[in-house]
């Protein structure tokens, strides 16, 4: 499904993404390379057995992106112009290898660009769970979304 232009969102709408992500030791060795995040919490197992959570966890930023990345076909695909910014990130659980993460999208805001009138601003919230129900990650994100091109 394409993403969705500005005036195809409402105030209030959910979107329970079918995508669901089993993350595995590589998707997290491999994002903490890639970033040059040397944190042994994600890539030292016996560093990560001495701490309270007895094993390595996954990064919070590859948890962040995951969460997000899901939506895209539903709601921002070719047709977002550029994100905002993200706001009130929070990560209430560690993610650990194996987890399976889902992830619920809900429109809270919109408004119409000043600047710009083919344009306006979305704001999503997210929330990523993993197979327990319990939420992982948090985030608030504006889009500056395309509205419909004129016919």
């Amino acid at each position: 499904m394409a993403g969705l232009y500005y005036e195809e969102f409402e105030i209030g709408m959910v979107f329970e993404h079918a995508i669901r992500r089993t993350v595995t030791e590589m998707d997290n060795v491999l994002f903490s390379a890639l970033t040059h995040n040397p944190q042994p919490l994600h890539l030292d197992e016996e560093f990560a057995k001495k701490t309270e959570f007895g094993e390595r966890i996954v990064n919070s930023l590859f948890t962040l992106g995951l969460m997000i990345g899901v939506s895209v076909g539903e709601t921002t695909l070719g047709t977002t112009i550029a994100n905002l910014g993200m706001t009130d990130v929070r990560f209430d659980k560690p993610v650990f290898h194996g987890d399976t993460l889902r992830s619920v999208t809900t429109v809270m805001e919109m408004r119409e660009s000043k600047s710009r009138p083919t344009a306006g601003v979305v704001v999503f919230e997210h929330r990523a769970f993993n197979q327990r129900d319990e939420e992982v990650a948090f985030c608030i994100r504006s889009a500056f979304m395309h509205k419909r091109p004129a016919a």
